[in-house]
């Protein structure tokens, strides 16, 4: 199959460890090479890919370096993974294209079992754009900032190691908006509504609106309510009593102290997600939580 692709330099990353992922990649880079697109491979999973024999032809690359050299990467696995390369190709506007090889999956929609062929018409330009608004979180101390991360999904403030409630102070654009007592706090974009937000008792967000949730977690005060605020605003949170850790998209974190300050607001870019052609939100929304079907 040749194509005429509008992409020439394209990274693909994978979940490690994943059994029969080494057979996908080996497909889609061989078809990639054979239309003359150069192609990079995560070298964190060179050991799992080196038997390839597609191996020799590709680049090895970090996940940061495939921002400032590819001009696609795709995302084999699940969620998770997707995110963790979302966060480091964030800075330069690199789009995305997810593949699916996971569990649930809300945003990776290109099936593995038609991998290739999905990919080669998207290379073409059959897709849609989606532009998904992501946090940019500061953590300061004595004034100070002692952690600076990017995430997808959210930022989720959780009881530490004790396990007793942690109590905080909420402020939007420095304006005081309630303090609470509970197991924790869940800041999320519309893309990270349908994770942690939504087990937690969050509102589904279209993944195009420009908002932000924040969505208690087993609060003392049944009158503690999720709420959703828009994404020009500065979002901080400020600790007051207990254990507690930030954590961001699930992935990475930072332990914090009593009168740790965490700052969140909309990260200057936002992440481009290419879905395919046929993609409809609503569509995913019913098969993933199992909605009923439409009846007329």
């Amino acid at each position: 199959m040749k194509i005429n692709s509008q992409f020439q330099h394209i990274g693909i990353v994978i979940r490690p460890q994943t059994p029969h992922l080494a057979e996908l990649v080996g497909a889609l880079a061989g078809f990639l090479l054979e239309n003359g697109i150069e192609v990079s491979l995560d070298e964190a999973t060179q050991d799992e890919l080196s038997h390839l024999a597609i191996f020799s032809q590709c680049h090895l690359l970090d996940k940061k370096k495939m921002g400032r050299k590819c001009d696609l990467v795709i995302s084999i696995g699940g969620d998770g993974t997707l995110l963790s390369i979302a966060r480091k190709v964030a800075p330069y506007r690199v789009p995305l294209i997810g593949v699916h090889r996971g569990t649930l999956g809300f945003l990776t929609q290109v099936p593995s079992s038609d991998a290739v062929h999905q990919v080669a018409a998207m290379l073409t330009g059959k897709y849609t754009v989606e532009e998904r608004i992501m946090l940019e979180i500061s953590v300061e101390r004595d004034e100070e900032e002692i952690e600076h991360a990017l995430a997808l999904n959210d930022a989720a403030f959780n009881r530490g190691g004790t396990g007793q409630m942690i109590e905080f102070e909420v402020f939007i654009d420095k304006e005081f908006v309630y303090r609470q007592r509970s197991d924790g706090l869940i800041v999320a974009t519309p893309t990270g509504s349908t994770a942690y937000s939504l087990a937690a008792g969050g509102a589904i967000l279209q993944p195009t609106l420009r908002a932000f949730t924040l969505v208690p977690i087993c609060p003392q005060s049944m009158n503690n309510r999720p709420i959703a605020v828009a994404d020009t605003g500065e979002i901080e949170v400020l600790l007051t009593h207990g254990n507690a850790r930030v954590y961001f998209d699930g992935q990475t974190f930072c332990d914090l102290q009593k009168f740790d300050r965490v700052i969140i607001r909309r990260y200057r870019n936002s992440v481009r997600m290419l879905q395919p052609a046929d993609y409809k939100y609503f569509a995913t929304l019913r098969h993933k939580l199992h909605w009923s079907e439409q009846l007329v």
